[in-house]
């Protein structure tokens, strides 16, 4: 009788061999913040980041749901890592979204060959990066906040606003690129490797061959659907991290926590207050866990089907995302902050860093707000209407 080991189940063992690398100094690395630089390496070594990238490029060919569920598993450890990782695959997806089959081949090819570890600069709303056009080329000059990724990565992609037109264009550049400078000044109380600071531009040239031809699939569904893959990278974070935060939690309760003076009962794990509340976290997050498993199925086949995805394809998928996102988000703030009522008070000191979990997860609900998420589903509930693509939805 032969033994068939799926293909997604080995890297998905490399990627738990490198969360419990990772695990052994996270505790450190967060206080310390700054760029994990030595991670970052290890994921290089290791082959992961080329996990997205189809075979015929050189990559493994993997699905987004092999991509999110090691997401999830780096972030019960490391939430900056797991972060890094997921946003890894939009930037490198970018050019496969918003490029032409020419630009889509070539920079899919090129990274699965020099294992480049890609990070962003196109926070849109910035407003504060504009390009000048010269002939074929452009020149830009400005900066762009919130640039996750870029301290330590290979490759950038990039949006700026043409200074005549105020069209939003992107491009891939090389980090190093002259007169691009990447400034380590993320100082969020939470997710604080992931170098989602500043990136300054000044002169710096863009050229023909660089800037996404957007007008390939411009009117595609699938070139609107990017919003949903980082969705879905964030709500596997805040997962990884409640799972996470409940795993440190048990361990502390079961060996460290001492039972209340008049629980009457010997140890705190004997305590029928403690045991009903890891009860609750753990239907909670089983709730959250199971939706967000949809969800990735779901991807999975807007991936698959690539520019024949329908607009009602995209729509269901935007909805079931959204969905999912705010209910793992909820449900992390809330598992993420009550673990330190079932270890006890002893908990509440920075050399465990158990509050890590809930600043990672506080910081990241922040910056694409579950309000307007629920606003479009919502909207669909009443009446059928799949949310209008953008940025965020």
């Amino acid at each position: 009788m032969s033994l068939v080991i799926n293909e997604t189940d080995l890297y998905f063992e490399k990627a738990v061999q490198l969360a419990q690398e990772f695990a052994k100094d996270a505790v450190e690395r967060d206080k310390a913040g700054g760029t994990p630089i030595r991670q970052l390496n290890m994921l290089r070594e290791s082959g992961l980041l080329n996990l997205l990238i189809p075979k015929q490029y050189g990559g493994e060919g993997q699905p987004w749901s092999a991509v999110l569920r090691i997401v999830r598993e780096f972030a019960k450890v490391d939430a900056s890592l797991a972060h890094l990782y997921g946003y890894h695959f939009i930037a490198v997806g970018s050019p496969h979204w918003h490029g032409s089959p020419k630009q889509k081949e070539y920079y899919y090819t090129e990274s699965a060959k020099n294992n480049w570890f890609w990070g962003n600069s196109v926070n849109a709303m910035s407003r504060s990066l504009f390009g000048k056009r010269d002939g074929d080329r452009y020149i830009l000059n400005g900066k762009r906040p919130f640039s996750s990724g870029a301290p330590g990565s290979d490759y950038l992609i990039i949006s700026w606003e043409d200074d005549q037109t105020f069209e939003l264009i992107y491009g891939a550049i090389p980090t190093n690129r002259q007169g691009v400078t990447v400034h380590e000044d993320w100082d969020g109380i939470g997710q604080k490797q992931t170098g989602s600071g500043t990136v300054s531009f000044g002169d710096v040239i863009v050229e023909k061959e660089e800037i996404l031809d957007t007008n390939y699939h411009k009117h595609t569904a699938f070139s609107t659907i990017s919003p949903s893959f980082s969705q879905s990278v964030l709500l596997n974070v805040f997962i990884g991290s409640a799972l996470g935060a409940i795993e440190e939690a048990s361990k502390y309760t079961t060996t460290t926590s001492r039972a209340w003076i008049t629980s009457g009962v010997e140890k705190a794990s004997e305590d029928p207050s403690i045991l009903r509340q890891y009860g609750e976290f753990w239907v909670e997050v089983q709730g959250a866990v199971s939706l967000a498993d949809r969800a990735w199925v779901q991807l999975d086949r807007a991936w698959e089907k690539e520019f024949d995805l329908t607009e009602e394809e995209r729509g269901e998928t935007a909805v079931l995302v959204a969905a999912a996102n705010v209910l793992a988000g909820k449900v992390a703030l809330d598992v993420t902050s009550r673990i330190f009522d079932v270890m006890g008070a002893r908990s509440a000191t920075t050399k465990y860093g158990f509050d890590r979990f809930w600043r990672n997860v506080r910081t990241h609900t922040l910056h694409n707000p579950a309000e307007y998420k629920l606003r479009n589903v919502g909207r669909w509930v009443l009446t059928k209407e799949y949310p209008t693509p953008g940025y965020y939805s």
